[in-house]
């Protein structure tokens, strides 16, 4: 389809950047700085904070003046803030990360809004399994090449060289602008109470619950293999998990029925659970790791195809942005709770922590989800008794 090969490349390579800036940022404030894990930890909950709650905004500024625009100011902000982040003191680091973060070009939500407005409905579940796929191969580069070139040269130039990389990836979207809405798309912005409804919270919630259980197995992951002296062995295993994702994306995408959205979460944290029982050598580790992320690009494509059915194009830019934000909460939430798990009992039990709070949590969404398909049939019933 015409836009849309162009499109996925250029998103794949405008998340390295964004993929790499965080353990760039730690590896900066801990080596640079002389500062702790915990301060360098402050400095990037302050900023994914400021992401979550600005990109709804950004989104809503998309839907009312349309992509160059708001692009143009909020990649001018992101360049900014990276690249004068080497030069600032911890403090002012501290006080400037959340307002910056709020302005952070929502890479994820912009990349799904195109999607949508490029590929008609009955071919986006594979368009956003190509995305997710990208997503998973951005973070097996984006990291990397942030440790290496901070560890070889530093991190300065780690962080000045992704602001300036960062910068001419939003210059050549800019320069492309591909469309947030098809041709087709009324251009009318409906009322929030249009689209802001049960099921589009319930997807929210699964949201919510697909990344608190992927953040709660990295912690897991680490802490198992630093518990059994492999954590050498850490690059390796995460690299599986997102060959793993990877492929499960690839058939999500290509089958021509797939699972729906209900079952595939309940894979996900499922299969995590019993992965503590097989925490060591690393390897078998790694197997064991495979199904529950197998499941992992699936159910986030799944959502992602929810949200673009349930809104209309006029406030689809607003609806990303909020999907983007339930998945940073779900981060936010996901590894200090793990966290806590793993540090009160044994690096095993994280795993099932993060497959029962995560099927926790998306179980909410799905009880939110079938009382909204009740609700909506009610009516239906009643009409056909009195026909």
């Amino acid at each position: 389809m015409p836009g849309v090969p162009g499109t996925l490349v250029l998103m794949f390579l405008a998340r390295i950047p964004v993929t790499a800036f965080g353990i760039t940022l730690t590896l900066y404030v801990v080596a640079g700085l002389g500062r702790g894990y915990g301060e360098a930890g402050l400095v990037g909950t302050a900023t994914m904070v400021g992401t979550a709650l600005g990109a709804p905004v950004i989104g809503r500024m998309i839907d009312r003046h349309g992509l160059r625009p708001v692009l143009t100011v909020s990649g001018l902000v992101t360049t900014a803030y990276w690249v004068s982040t080497p030069w600032l003191p911890y403090a002012v680091l501290v006080v400037v990360a959340l307002p910056a973060g709020m302005l952070v070009a929502p890479i994820a939500s912009i990349a799904r809004q195109v999607i949508a407005a490029l590929v008609p409905p009955e071919h986006r579940r594979a368009a956003y399994s190509l995305d997710s796929i990208g997503l998973e191969a951005s973070y097996m580069i984006g990291p990397a090449v942030g440790i290496a070139v901070s560890t070889q040269l530093s991190a300065t130039v780690a962080l000045t060289g992704l602001g300036v990389a960062f910068a001419l990836l939003m210059t050549i979207l800019c320069l492309r602008n591909p469309p947030i809405r098809a041709e087709d798309d009324p251009g009318e912005r409906p009322p929030r109470r249009a689209w802001l409804t049960t099921r589009f919270a319930a997807t929210l919630l699964v949201a919510i619950g697909v990344l608190f259980c992927l953040a709660g197995t990295e912690v897991a992951t680490l802490a198992a293999l630093r518990a059994n002296g492999e954590v050498a062995w850490t690059g390796l295993v995460i690299v599986l998990m997102c060959v793993a994702s990877a492929a499960g994306g690839a058939v999500h995408g290509a089958v021509r029925r797939s699972l729906p959205m209900p079952v595939l979460m309940a894979l996900l944290t499922v299969l995590v659970i019993p992965v503590g029982l097989f925490d060591h050598p690393w390897w078998l580790l790694g197997l064991a790791l495979l199904p529950t992320n197998a499941a992992c690009a699936p159910t986030l494509s799944s959502t992602v195809e929810e949200v673009s059915r349930l809104v209309p194009a006029g406030a689809r830019g607003e609806a990303m942005g909020l999907l983007d934000s339930a998945t940073r909460i779900g981060l936010a939430i996901g590894t200090p709770a793990v966290g806590f798990v793993i540090d009160h009992s044994a690096a095993s039990w994280g795993f099932a922590a993060s497959g029962l709070g995560g099927l926790a949590i998306a179980g909410l969404g799905l009880g939110l989800h079938r009382l909204a398909l009740a609700t909506a049939a009610e009516p239906a019933t009643a009409d056909a008794a009195k026909r």
